[in-house]
């Protein structure tokens, strides 16, 4: 998209004759406007907007289509990177199908694609496969060798799915079973399997509304008005639909398209604005989101949800958000011991001593392959430290502190600011990135742990709101993290291969989060683009959405995208109060700290405003950062803080300087796709392979540290004493590196050693196979909640000790039946297992726990995996594996 020209509609141009407020090269904003190419979004009022936006994404799509197929919803039939390809381009009179193509052979269509030749509106491409050598090999042996070396066993084949590139296909592995269309059947029983999908189907809207009229009473939340009617009107969207997501039950609803309350999206709503605004139903919802044992709901995600995923502690830093705005004693009591519980179970399943840092998924980046290399499973996730969720965790952390310290807790406040301390101190040593002046994505590996440089929106703008950056870093932060046209995209580079969603998308909640972020460093330029990057999707979709694709601005084209959706509309309303108003809740009182770019200068009022005991009519004059004057009821105020005991009705009136502030910059990126993640093998002491598209280099890593560059796709390995475990990720011209490759420990026999769990234990009613030695042992909340294991150490050093296990229990993506086990030698906590689920009822598919680092001296070692109260899941009732042996490795 391109600016407004003199060659669009006579609307645009009328628009254009305004003095714009904020314009780049991909749109502009007029004071009651947006004019975005030929699509324009226009103010009639403060209650009305209207928009011609019609979405782009049916329009120039490539007929060369990219598949692979996927058995029981994993990707599973050739490496990553290795696809299947067919151009739709129909011939006249003659349908369009696929050859029948052999599971694990791939086909590449050589048709040339005519210059400017796109995919055809409602294409039918009939999609057929031979699972012959399959069944063959299930009637000799009883199972499939995949690609990758696992077995897929006869009773546990129940689905096959294709995925792609060009919807309704998807590159989600894990919710193709959700996906109508996408499973392919054999109706005759001949081993050919096929389904017919419609490739760029119109059916999807191109547009949300081209009308919004206020028509909801919301006179009771604070009213804005000011200069601006299009900020105005979207000020009044977000209230409609702010009253809109309140359920009959009193609770918050998600979005249009998600019900039910959802611990994270409810908790960064009420930080940004419903703790202010409706702080009551913030309290019902919160208060659903705890379980019985009184700890705070891990919302369903990677692996069977906690401790895969840990973000659950932003619930925390919501609840203390409602006592500041409130001031409600009871409410503090009420939620101290929720918070003060589930940090303590967090220490124990998820704190890392070695790095003080806390595993699991990115914070709200719960989408396994949107944001994570392909060959990371959730144990893999689980291990990770991740930058949100360490940012999280560091203020719950200095919540629950200044709570215990208002509750006469000293005890627990200061270990909980020793925690943040050391979280703070992690994140500063070990995520930094110094050559490019931000935080990185996560550490990642196995036994050893890489930095991955992506920068990761959500979690660089909590940093700074939350006091994790220190010195000119802060300031830094958010000059340097990449910046796309349509706003900041939740990581950059995107993912190769990979649809939009938290890939190449923007999110308004988070968009939110960094306009604060930058208000709060006095950085101008990247506060003004985050109000246009909120209210441009709002005015021309008149909605809010809860996503766009970062790289065209559109609402269509990511994989799941909600109206009204609770955070993006809470974020549009949190710039306005925290932003532009600067209200600042502090335990005692509200301090004002006013932000206003030059280019919306004049006066403001924000009547109605209801603080603790006390309703507001505030009223905010001229531009830019620092009062010049402030009163209440017309006398100063000093400090420019309210007292926290003010009731009744009062005026306030702030004065700005009108003084310009230093010219800010940020770092202005195009958008751009890093390279696929190399898929490495070994074989006769050499690391192979294949060539990565647009890859001008290869790095290799020892132990997680450099050990060679090269231009070629090998690596001769030298001869080790010690274990060693290898990485490789690839290189751009733009200097993007690739994910790194799946952890290769080469050679590795030699240092390992297995102890059979099997042995003289009693089997599961499970539909199991693949087991090694004897048996295997099943644990549960019921059976063998401590199982003893004497391991004999050779030689003293650094060992690692993981368990094989199967968790049928549940999908890879959804439901909460992770398995998790306290591991102790004697009475020494050595650290947690955790199990995860590996698929529903695939008790055949083995793969491995975390490898907890453990220094043993030489002689007999009375190792113990034990169920314990910490141990406990989100189920709460089904906390199952079979664990087939304990493996010792000697790491050094």
């Amino acid at each position: 998209m391109h600016k407004n020209t003199s060659s669009t509609s006579s609307t645009t141009t009328a628009a254009a004759s305004a003095v714009p407020v904020w314009q780049s090269a991909a749109y502009t904003v007029y004071p009651d406007s947006v004019v975005q190419g030929a699509h324009v979004a226009r103010a009639g009022s403060r209650r009305e907007l209207t928009s011609n936006y019609r979405s782009p994404a049916n329009a120039f799509q490539s007929p060369r289509i990219s598949f692979k197929f996927s058995l029981n919803g994993k990707d599973n039939e050739m490496p990553p990177g290795q696809d299947h390809v067919i151009v739709a381009l129909p011939k006249a009179g003659q349908p369009l199908e696929t050859p029948v193509i052999v599971f694990g052979q791939q086909y590449v269509d050589q048709a040339a694609v005519p210059t400017e030749t796109y995919l055809a509106p409602n294409t039918p491409l009939k999609i057929r496969l031979d699972l012959r050598p399959m069944r063959a090999a299930f009637q000799r042996q009883g199972f499939y060798e995949l690609y990758n070396g696992q077995k897929l066993y006869k009773d546990d084949f129940k689905h096959v799915f294709v995925a792609g590139n060009t919807a309704p296909l998807s590159w989600d592995f894990d919710n193709l079973i959700n996906k109508p269309g996408l499973e392919l059947t054999d109706p005759d029983g001949n081993g050919i399997y096929e389904t017919t999908v419609v490739l760029n189907a119109h059916s999807e809207q191109e547009a949300t509304a081209s009308h919004w009229q206020a028509s909801l009473d919301v006179t009771a939340f604070p009213q804005l008005t000011s200069a601006y009617p299009l900020l105005d009107a979207l000020y009044n969207l977000a209230l409609e639909e702010a009253k809109r997501a309140v359920e009959p039950d009193g609770t918050f609803r998600t979005g249009k398209e998600w019900a039910g309350v959802w611990t994270r999206d409810i908790s960064y709503s009420i930080i940004l604005a419903q703790a202010a605004l409706q702080p009551e139903v913030a309290k019902i919802s919160l208060l659903r989101k705890v379980t019985p044992q009184g700890r705070i709901v891990q919302d369903t995600g990677t692996g069977g949800a906690y401790p895969c995923s840990t973000d659950r502690m932003i619930w925390a830093v919501a609840a203390w958000e409602i006592y500041l705005t409130t001031g409600d004693e009871a409410w503090l009591k009420q939620v101290y011991p929720i918070i003060k519980n589930s940090i303590e179970d967090d220490v124990v399943n998820a704190y890392n001593p070695q790095t003080g840092l806390v595993r699991g998924e990115s914070s709200f980046l719960d989408w396994r392959e949107q944001t994570y290399p392909k060959w990371m499973q959730p144990v893999d996730i689980y291990q990770s430290e991740t930058l949100g969720t360490n940012a999280v965790h560091f203020q719950a952390n200095q919540v629950l502190a200044q709570m215990a310290e208002r509750l006469g807790e000293a005890t627990v406040a200061r270990a909980a600011q020793e925690r943040a301390t050391r979280i703070k101190n992690g994140l500063n040593q070990h995520l930094w990135l110094e050559d490019q002046g931000y935080y990185g994505q996560f550490r990642y590996g196995r036994v050893y742990q890489h930095l991955s440089p992506k920068a990761e929106a959500l979690g660089e703008a909590l940093t700074v709101l939350f006091g994790v950056a220190e010195g000119s870093r802060p300031q830094t932060v958010i000059t340097r993290a990449p910046v796309m046209d349509y706003g900041i995209p939740c990581i950059y580079p995107q993912i190769s291969g990979i649809p939009p969603y938290h890939n190449n998308a923007v999110w308004p909640f988070v968009q939110s989060y960094w306009g604060l972020a930058a208000a709060k460093v006095g950085n101008e330029a990247s506060f003004l683009e985050s109000l246009m990057a909120v209210s441009r999707p709002a005015a021309l979709f008149l909605t809010n959405k809860e996503n766009f694709v970062a790289s065209n601005g559109d609402f269509a084209g990511t994989q799941i995208n909600s109206s009204n959706m609770l955070w993006s509309l809470s974020g549009a309303l949190g710039l306005v109060y925290k932003g532009l108003f600067g209200l600042d809740f502090q335990p005692n009182g509200l301090r004002f700290q006013p932000f206003v770019p030059q280019a919306l200068q004049g006066t403001r009022r924000l009547t109605g405003f209801h603080y603790r005991g006390a309703v507001l009519n505030i009223e905010l004059v001229g531009f830019g950062q620092g009062i010049t004057s402030i009163t209440l009821d017309g006398q100063p105020l000093p400090d420019a803080t309210l007292p926290a005991t003010l009731t009744g009705f009062h005026d306030v009136r702030i004065e700005l300087p009108n003084v310009a502030l230093p010219a800010s910059t940020q770092h202005k990126v195009t958008h751009h796709v890093a390279p696929m993640t190399p898929a490495v093998r070994y074989a006769n002491g050499q690391l192979t392979w294949a060539p990565v598209d647009g890859a001008r280099a290869y790095q290799v890593l020892r132990n997680g540290q450099f050990a060679a560059r090269t231009t070629t796709p090998e690596f001769a390995v030298p001869a080790a004493a010690n274990y060693a475990e290898y990485q490789v990720f690839a290189i751009d011209a733009q200097n993007h590196e690739s994910f790194a490759s799946e952890p290769l420990a080469v050679p590795v026999g030699k240092f390992q050693r297995i102890y059979d769990l099997g042995n003289g234990r009693s089997k599961s009613s499970k539909p199991y196979q693949g087991y090694t030695g004897q048996g295997f042992v099943e644990i549960s909340k019921s059976r063998n909640k401590t199982l003893a294991v004497p391991v004999i150490v050779t030689e003293a050093g650094l060992y690692a000790v993981d368990f094989r296990y199967a968790n049928g229990n549940g999908p890879i993506n959804t439901s909460n039946k992770c398995a998790i086990r306290t591991l102790r030698r004697g009475r020494q906590l050595l650290g947690t297992v955790v199990l995860p689920q590996r698929g529903i009822d695939e008790w055949s598919d083995w793969g491995f726990s975390n490898p907890i680092l453990v220094r043993l001296e030489k002689g007999v070692h009375p190792l113990t995996l034990t169920f314990e109260a910490a141990n406990e899941n989100m189920n709460g009732e089904v906390n199952q594996a079979l664990l087939d042996y304990l493996r010792l490795t000697r790491i050094d």
